[in-house]
């Protein structure tokens, strides 16, 4: 049973995305600012960085195989990024030392990077039309802010979820 709670977490935070995603776009000032929910990349870099990088790269291919059907109409987009970003996290987490504030910090910027290589990967097949200031100040700044607090409310509990799913599993 204690097996199915990490993916189990992961497919809630799946299906919390959109429903957050309801309060953007924020408008202040006749300007429209755009919050993009990252809770699933978020926890699959406490995966990568507590659990173990196969994991977060399998949970990673299934959970960008299922945004891709859910959001978006391409098949493939989030299915090569979400891996790619886990794989990523890890060869930077072996670096580095495994600290919460560090993890954090690393998952805040995985979630910068997953913005900027959508960015690119619509811009380049011609999905948005935006220009790269405009994707930086009305949408990288919200969803990083966003992103932010959701790291700092739940962080120290991803964190103690995952060791204590992994101690449990070695018969500690």
């Amino acid at each position: 049973m204690i097996r199915f709670i990490i993916p189990l977490i992961a497919v809630i935070l799946f299906f919390l995305e959109p429903v957050f995603s309801l309060f953007s776009p924020i408008s202040i000032a006749d300007v429209s600012y755009t919050l993009v929910p990252r809770f699933v990349i978020v926890y699959l870099i406490f995966i990568t960085a507590y659990y173990g990088r196969k994991r977060a790269i399998l949970y990673g291919i299934v959970l960008g195989l299922l945004y891709d059907m859910y959001h978006i109409d391409i098949i493939g987009v989030y299915t090569f990024l979400y891996p790619v970003i886990c794989y990523f996290a890890a060869l930077i987490i072996r670096q580095i030392h495994r600290h919460i504030i560090t993890v954090m910090l690393l998952s805040l910027a995985m979630v910068a990077l997953l913005e900027l290589l959508s960015f690119f990967f619509a811009s380049l097949i011609a999905l948005t039309s935006i220009g790269f200031e405009e994707f930086i100040v009305l949408r990288l700044m919200p969803t990083m802010g966003a992103n932010s607090i959701f790291v700092g409310m739940f962080g120290y509990l991803f964190k103690r979820l995952i060791d204590e799913v992994g101690l449990q599993k070695a018969g500690i």
